[in-house]
């Protein structure tokens, strides 16, 4: 019995780990396109289905998508509305491996196919070229398929210790086979951490005739309900969205069994329609059992999805309704970036998504930064004179506070980058990380230069050597211009430039540049003149550093 039981427990591995690998393979091979197809989920409530599909499709998890959209809707990339198509989508895309499984995992020689596709695979990731995600995929298609094998091998006996038969002996059999099946599906995919895992598990059992096609049904739906641990606990420190979006996934599952159990029996006879082979005709060996549960997994997910998504607005507001708003005091700890680790299939293609919406934040944290100095410049010498030197220190605790907030996002995310280097990453993720650390480290001494401007701004105030009006007046254009670079910079951060925007951005720093020579001109001739040292000083040095800001904007964009 326990020898039973470690069989089934490798063979089961033996499958998750494949089936990891085969996630990491594609996401590498697909990365730039899941994230385009990312991009492709704030439009209306279809694309949110299909996005859903395509990237649950990819990660091989709905577990890892679904805690993604958590983690996107608590950093603000997607509203709660534009999250609830994703999230259904991702209950149709997990059944794609399903598919694979029933088609080709019973009814082909797997060693015959499992051990040549591991050969195969493990020379193709060996080889250093552009293709070695091929290799991974295949690697793990050979270990998912084997680890079948030794799933299917290892229950192949299991019917000897357990009398599932029993169940039912008072009242209806199949209804009580059922209900029992679901609440098993529930503990085994909490268990496994995988919907597709357990599906597979409750195929390779069903098929040796362990437990009834009927139980493996109810499996299925419990199944259903298993897979949505992980978005309430990834919701758990995240904001009142994030719980929200984590509460969509989980109702809708629920709802979606709620209704299915009490109809399980039509909906499996028209899966039956749909579907050649009797699942009814053999206890065991019928190769159309895993076939119809793929169905059944397939048509549930795809009618639950359209019953519910011509009600995606009434749904959103049942959810506020039920996780209202809550009062907060306003007040802010230190930066914390919490990416998301989803167990068996983590996924870094997407957690570098999530890392780059958190720099477009720092970009437009120095956005702030800047405007706030651009308008206390504007505004200086129409205050009151009293007034200048409190508004110039009250303009420096502002901005300190942000460039320490800025300081601790660059720790933060070049750790988390630190990380993602150290997993198997494909060359573009790779040097698309590189460009990434070069970025914050640019934002970040673009947050010292604004806090330096600031503390000039404040000690011309403080040692009373004020900017002349006329003088002013030369100034604020060239502030402007670096301005208009960084709202360009900040709308186009983690985006391809279009050749308009590098010619724009050349057309900027030539203009910043020329600016920069013609007030150091002017403030080195009043000098001669006999101008006042200091001030002049104070001056030159503040269009040196606003210069600075441009540069590493002009930096920025060639980057991309």
């Amino acid at each position: 019995m326990v020898s039973l039981l470690l069989n089934m427990a490798g063979g089961l591995c033996m499958l998750l780990f494949g089936m990891k690998i085969m996630s990491e393979g594609l996401q590498k091979s697909a990365g730039e396109r899941m994230r385009k197809t990312l991009n492709f989920m704030t439009g209306n409530r279809l694309a949110g289905v299909f996005t859903g599909f395509m990237v649950t499709s990819i990660t091989q998890s709905s577990t890892v998508t679904s805690v993604m959209i958590v983690s996107f809707v608590n950093v603000g990339l997607l509203s709660l509305t534009q999250s609830i198509g994703v999230l259904f989508g991702t209950n149709i895309g997990t059944t794609l491996t399903a598919w694979i499984i029933s088609i080709v995992g019973f009814r082909i020689s797997i060693s015959s196919l499992a051990l040549p596709a591991i050969g195969i695979g493990f020379i193709i990731s060996m080889i250093k070229w552009n293709y070695r995600s091929i290799g991974d995929f295949m690697l793990g298609f050979g270990f998912l398929f084997l680890g079948l094998h030794f799933l299917t091998t290892g229950t192949a006996s299991l019917s000897e210790h357990f009398n599932f038969d029993a169940i039912g002996a008072f009242g209806d059999r199949r209804l009580l086979a059922i209900l029992i099946g679901a609440a098993a599906g529930v503990v085994v995919t909490v268990i496994i951490n995988s919907s597709t895992g357990s599906v597979a598990l409750i195929m390779a059992i069903t098929f040796q005739g362990v437990i009834t096609y009927e139980m493996a049904a109810g499996m299925i739906m419990g199944a259903q309900i298993g897979t949505t641990l992980n978005a309430p606990l990834a919701a758990i420190a995240g904001n009142v969205n994030a719980k929200r979006a984590a509460l969509v996934h989980v109702l809708f599952n629920i709802i979606g069994v709620a209704w299915a159990l009490p109809v399980l029996f039509p909906l499996l006879s028209l899966v039956n329609m749909i579907l050649p082979g009797d699942p009814w005709a053999a206890a065991a060996y019928n190769e159309a059992i895993p076939l119809h549960l793929a169905g059944l997994h397939t048509t549930f997910n795809i009618i639950n999805t359209a019953l519910f998504l011509p009600f995606v607005n009434q749904y959103a507001r049942l959810i506020c309704f039920i996780l209202p708003d809550k009062k907060t005091d306003g007040k802010s700890g230190p930066y914390k970036f919490t990416y998301i680790y989803a167990g068996r299939a983590n996924s870094p293609e997407l957690n570098i998504l999530r890392a780059e919406k958190e720099i477009s934040d720092m970009a437009g944290i120095i956005s702030s930064m800047y405007s706030r100095f651009r308008d206390e410049l504007h505004g200086l010498h129409e205050a009151e004179e009293k007034d200048r030197e409190k508004a110039a220190t009250v303009l420096c605790e502002e901005l300190l506070q942000k460039e320490q907030y800025i300081d601790e996002m660059l720790d933060a995310l070049t750790g988390f980058f630190a990380e993602c280097s150290r997993m198997k990453l494909s060359p573009r993720s790779e040097a698309r990380i590189a460009r990434l650390l070069r970025v914050i480290s640019s934002i970040e001494a673009m947050s010292d230069e604004c806090y330096s401007i600031s503390r000039l701004l404040e000690k011309s105030v403080r040692k009373n050597c004020m900017f002349k009006r006329k003088e002013t007046d030369k100034l604020i254009p060239y502030v402007d211009l670096v301005g208009e670079f960084l709202e360009l910079l900040e709308g186009r951060l983690g985006h391809t430039p279009t050749g308009e925007e590098k010619a724009r951005a050349a057309e900027l720093e030539d203009s910043i540049d020329k600016t920069r020579k013609k007030l150091h001109k002017h403030g080195r001739k009043r000098i001669e003149a006999g101008g006042n040292v200091r001030t002049e000083l104070i001056f030159i040095e503040m269009v040196r550093r606003i210069e600075k800001l441009g540069d590493h904007c002009f930096e920025i964009s060639k980057l991309g």
